[in-house]
């Protein structure tokens, strides 16, 4: 298991613990809302009754009186209003008008407690009646949205956390990066002069020329290396290159140094000519790490590599394909993570360093194309012209 995938693991934890803190919430909340529901509703009905009371007796004694006063005035949140039996508004409370607009508030807010609900029915007796209607309290109404901002609350939270974790975690990847690169660089320097050196005897004692030409290939290539980690951390600079040579140039290096088994193909010639602006070595170096990956997930089997090149009005599109191993499709994205890797040897930064460079550094594309499990995996680099 890789080192990403542990942290991707632990990040989806926290998410899934969050949404369940949230969900709890939710529904602690909504048992709240309906407990108040009920006690406002009765409290409705109380002041319902004191209203019969009031309009139905005469002589209730001034103790009854002054409690159904106290039942009448102590609801300050619900908002009421008692019509009588023609339509006239008889009692309004705890609505917000002037006497400018009292009108208009109040019928619109009767107009929604009909649409809503159906009204408590006083009866006064004689078949005379009056109607109450109300509706859920200030207090209730943001009780019921609470959860709701609540999520949203926590749900800022964890992309708040998620970014900065994310930025801080690149950061430092990047410093470390950087050093190692430069370090690289520097260690490199001492051993390819040596090299040089050795091939220069090598010629003086007449060795087999084949075995100097492919050694100078590599001390080549070692001084590209070397050319290469001495680039990252800074803005390469980028000229105008041929992208077939660029190519042809990464291939015909490869093609010597791979097994007889897998075969290299390619449909141009270093006489066709693509100009587009390049840092060649650090696009050869994506070249030979995508060619590398291809090589890797053939295996032990009969292989084919194909490279090709298409063009548009805007855009250079490079496509590398493989008859390897393939990739499942929700790895698309992860492969070019650092640290992801499924061989045994390797850091797994060979991908996430192409990534790095040709959409940092070149302001392009690469992705995973297309991908057959046991049949084909296609990567595409997409240049601006």
């Amino acid at each position: 298991m890789d080192i990403y995938y542990k942290k991707k693991r632990w990040k989806q934890i926290i998410f899934i613990v969050a949404i369940f803190i949230g969900i709890g919430s939710l529904l602690y909340t909504n048992k709240l809302v309906k407990q108040l529901r009920i006690e406002e509703r009765l409290k409705v009905e109380r002041l319902a009754e004191a209203l019969r009371l009031f309009a139905t007796y005469d002589n209730l004694g001034s103790e009854v009186n002054l409690f159904l006063n106290q039942v009448i005035s102590t609801n300050t949140t619900v908002p009421i209003i008692v019509i009588e039996q023609n339509g006239d508004i008889y009692i309004n409370k705890n609505f917000s008008y002037t006497q400018k607009n009292k009108n208009k508030v109040l019928t619109k807010a009767l107009e929604k407690m009909k649409a809503h609900q159906k009204p408590i029915v006083i009866p006064l007796g004689n078949g005379v009646e009056q109607y109450l209607y109300y509706k859920e309290s200030s207090l209730l109404v943001e009780l019921r949205f609470y959860p709701i901002f609540q999520m949203g609350v926590i749900i800022l939270f964890l992309i708040i956390a998620y970014i900065a974790f994310s930025s801080s975690r690149r950061s430092e990847q990047n410093l470390v990066w950087i050093g190692m690169a430069k370090e690289t660089a520097h260690q490199l320097g001492t051993p390819i002069s040596s090299l040089m050196a050795w091939v220069e005897l090598l010629k003086e004692e007449n060795t087999d020329s084949k075995i100097i030409t492919e050694l100078i290939k590599d001390t080549d290539q070692l001084e590209k290396i070397t050319e290469r980690f001495s680039k990252i951390g800074s803005n390469p600079e980028l000229f105008p290159e041929n992208i077939y040579s660029v190519l042809l140039n990464s291939i015909s290096y490869l093609k010597t140094r791979v097994s007889k088994r897998i075969e290299i193909k390619y449909q141009f010639t270093e006489s066709m000519e693509l100009f587009i602006p390049l840092s060649s070595s650090l696009f050869g170096w994506v070249i030979e790490n995508l060619v590398r990956n291809s090589i890797d997930a053939i295996e032990d089997k009969q292989g084919k590599i194909l490279i090709e090149v298409f063009e548009n009005e805007k855009d250079v599109v490079i496509e590398v394909s493989d008859n390897g191993k393939g990739i499942p499709k929700s790895k698309f994205n992860t492969i070019f993570q650092p640290g992801y890797t499924t061989k045994k040897r390797g850091w797994g930064l060979g991908l996430s360093l192409s990534k790095r460079i040709i959409e940092i550094y070149h302001k392009g594309k690469i992705n995973v194309k297309s991908s057959e499990p046991y049949k084909s995996t296609t990567f595409r680099i997409i240049l601006k012209k």
